[in-house]
């Protein structure tokens, strides 16, 4: 991983890690609920950030290099497969949607 991208997503690890601890301690201490799901939110948010440096490096690195050696089909698929980790690109998954996609409105 290049060293700038390193040290970026570690000190967004380090500061979600963090602000998941201080959520820990609201819920430990029976918060308002609403005040316990903003904090997630943000702690969420912090943990995508730091998914997108990481897929950056990746584009920057690993991909452009298996470009240049030619093995374009490969690594599309294997770039194809990490995004459906990504929530960002893709959006939430629900499982029981892929297999029965929510039907059509009715309309009168």
């Amino acid at each position: 991983m290049k060293e700038q991208h390193r040290r970026s997503v570690v000190n967004r690890l380090r500061t979600a890690r963090g602000h998941l601890d201080a959520v820990l301690r609201m819920v430990e201490e029976d918060a308002y609920c609403p005040d316990v799901m903003k904090q997630l939110s943000a702690v969420q948010g912090q943990l995508e950030r730091a998914s997108r440096i990481v897929l950056r490096n990746h584009l920057e690195t690993c991909v452009a290099a298996a470009m240049v050696a030619g093995r374009t089909g490969e690594i599309v698929d294997e770039l194809m497969e990490a995004m459906r980790f990504d929530r960002v690109t893709t959006g939430p998954i629900d499982p029981s949607e892929a297999e029965n996609p929510p039907a059509a409105p009715v309309t009168a």
